[in-house]
């Protein structure tokens, strides 16, 4: 008899619950997608390059569409309308962050610029980067900072003329030193076993490359919650380990700032990134209370965001160069016009270079870092025309899809600067066309920083070198493959030969 009444309560309320969720599953009208299995949902139509994925069902099911990824519905906007919707018209409402794995184990729990939920504590970090940490006037100061360290690669490179080269190994050491002497105030990459929590730049190199794989993958606990424990990727486990080694070296940044603060006490002036960070996390009258997890989370996120992105760009720019040789003659004519064989290219410059700056344009939109940018949330119900999206969803917009666009686009796959010759399409987030940083409220706020050293160090590399292919390679055998994180590297690094074309003593 027992029995009988313990099913009855549980078929009770199994019925309370789960009729009005059906009932009200049943108004719902989502936009329009794959027909989802149980448990998995569209994970399967997923394969290893997600943005492609997308970019082939986006064609069947229209500029917006619905997929579940799992347990989680996930709305996809592809088209300049929708990603206008989105991030702009009702960027309020699609500001969240989703709770992930990666967001947990590798940001101090979302302590972040990039994953911390959309509120109060995220609102007070955007100020800091729009007044204090990204200000015209304090990436101007750093100006110097990126002239020297552009000076010292062209220098390496000069030496290794006429030598086969890693070039992203070249570039990657680039952003470090320059966004190391921005953010910590000295240059962490100096080729020697780690010391006292320092680590060697080919080791800090590699924690930033797997930061952002890890960042962007798929991972299944994240869309099917109650089998995360299993880790059935294992990418759990590695993201312990990175924020294992990360904390060791931040711990160290932090007792070397703060030990210089109490030093020099009232005669201390802030001279990098971190100091300011200290400094504004000092301050009693704040919204909210930063800790020193946060201050790390965010000195983490500034030596990602201005190594990778980057180094990853001008690589793509320097590849499809060497697939056409006429455009790299034509930027190397502009470069000797403009800038002459006797002097080297300056940030100033370059409003003066317009077919470097498409140059520069046409590789974000064929090969934008973030392909569906950082993944945002609905905080609350909402409409987008006729179709119903449900609190929770999460938003992915599609800029590798719009890149792609041949309503945008003449011959969309094709590599042709000259498409924004002539034309006002820029990268700052109000041309929906061309969104490589994103735009509204969760735009990169690091972007004007970030295309200037794209910019300089594309133009400086075009202007002191004439890359060739090694011997064995033709320009049909460069390999165009990339991988998939929260950004998308060339999956083989490219192999070059520069051959120095300035007089030796600007080297």
């Amino acid at each position: 008899m027992d029995v009988i009444i313990y099913a009855a309560l549980l078929l009770a309320t199994l019925y309370f619950f789960l009729v009005p969720a059906y009932l009200r599953r049943c108004k719902i009208n989502p936009p329009p997608g794959p027909k989802a299995w149980p448990i998995i949902g569209n994970l399967n139509l997923i394969g290893p390059l997600p943005h492609r994925s997308i970019h082939q069902l986006s064609q069947k099911y229209g500029p917006v569409m619905q997929v579940r990824f799992g347990s989680f519905p996930v709305v996809i906007g592809s088209s300049v309308e929708m990603a206008k919707l989105f991030l702009t018209n009702m960027d309020a409402n699609f500001s969240g962050r989703p709770k992930t794995a990666s967001g947990k184990h590798t940001t101090y729990n979302y302590s972040d610029i990039t994953w911390s939920p959309y509120g109060a504590y995220w609102r007070q970090a955007r100020k800091w980067c729009v007044t204090e940490l990204f200000s015209r006037k304090r990436i101007q100061s750093y100006e110097y900072i990126r002239r020297e360290e552009t000076k010292a690669l062209l220098k390496e490179l000069h030496v290794a003329s006429g030598t086969n080269v890693v070039v992203k190994d070249y570039l990657a050491k680039l952003s470090l030193n320059v966004i190391s002497r921005m953010v910590l105030g000295k240059k962490y990459s100096d080729d020697e076993e780690e010391q006292n929590g320092i680590v060697s730049s080919k080791e800090f190199t590699s924690m930033i490359e797997e930061l952002f794989y890890l960042n962007g993958v798929l991972n299944i606990g994240d869309s099917i919650p109650w089998i995360d424990f299993l880790d059935l990727q294992g990418y759990v486990k590695r993201m312990k380990s990175l924020s294992i080694k990360f904390d060791r070296f931040l711990e160290h940044v932090l007792d070397e700032h703060n030990e210089r603060r109490k030093n020099e006490k009232r005669d201390f002036v802030a001279k990098d990134m971190v100091d300011v960070l200290l400094q504004l996390a000092d301050d009693p009258n704040l919204e909210v209370k930063i800790h020193r997890h946060g201050v790390k989370a965010f000195t983490q996120d500034l030596l990602a965001g201005g190594t990778e992105s980057s180094a990853v760009t001008v690589e793509w720019a320097i590849s499809e160069l060497l697939c056409k040789p006429k455009i790299f003659e034509k930027a190397t004519e502009e470069l000797d016009r403009v800038i002459g064989r006797n002097r080297w290219v300056e940030e100033d410059d370059m409003k003066d270079l317009p077919y470097i700056q498409a140059i520069v344009k046409e590789t974000m939109r064929l090969h934008p870092v973030a392909p569906l940018l950082a993944p945002r949330e609905a905080r609350e119900d909402c409409k987008i025309g006729e179709y119903d999206i449900v609190k929770g969803t999460r938003i992915l917009v599609s800029v590798w899809t719009i890149g792609r666009d041949p309503a945008l686009w003449e011959e969309p796959d094709e590599f042709v600067p000259e498409r924004f010759i002539g034309k006002n399409i820029d990268v700052i987030g109000t041309d929906f066309e061309l969104l490589p940083f994103g735009a509204g409220r969760r735009m990169c706020p690091g972007y004007a920083l970030g295309l200037k050293v794209i910019e300089s160090s594309l133009a400086n590399l075009l202007h002191g070198f004439n890359w060739k292919l090694p011997d064995s390679l033709q320009k049909d055998d460069v390999n165009m493959e990339e991988i998939f994180g929260l950004s998308t590297p060339k999956k083989i690094p490219l192999v070059i030969v520069p051959e120095s074309r300035l007089h030796p003593d600007l080297y």
